[in-house]
């Protein structure tokens, strides 16, 4: 009686661990796609917020090099180079340095993005994934 006994405890052993053989991919794919959504969506989050930031400089008359160094600032933990985020201001100085008329709106637009570090979402994603933020503001 006890040799079925013990026999039956190592058959369950050895299904306990195909069961995790199957569905540990399984787990760790769900787990690290967990993690590269929250770092995606955070990064959506900070460059939405420098947008913001560089919008209401703009709508308090400020000149664009001082929106860009603003949107620069506010994006820090994202961006840490200035050659992977594009900036636009809508509407541009024409000519630089002047003012903009009070009422009008003024956009600004953040596009940049973020490297995917997990191999197999990487191959299921664009990599480098895009991320932008966009805000518009009426000038004071």
């Amino acid at each position: 009686m006890f040799s079925k006994f013990h026999s039956l405890i190592r058959n369950n052993r050895g299904q306990t661990l195909v069961e995790l053989a199957l569905i540990l991919p399984i787990l760790l794919l769900l787990i690290f796609g967990i993690i590269e959504f929250g770092r995606i969506f955070n990064a959506h989050l900070t460059l939405t917020h420098a947008s913001r930031e560089g919008a209401r400089a703009g709508a308090v008359h400020t000149i664009n090099e001082e929106i860009e160094n603003i949107v620069i600032d506010a994006s820090y933990p994202l961006i840490i180079d200035d050659t992977n985020i594009n900036i636009e201001v809508d509407p541009p100085e024409n000519p630089p340095d002047t003012i903009r008329d009070t009422g009008d709106a003024i956009t600004v637009e953040i596009n940049s993005t973020i490297e995917i570090f997990t191999p197999v979402i990487s191959n299921l994603l664009e990599n480098p994934y895009p991320v932008s933020g966009k805000t518009t503001m009426r000038v004071e």
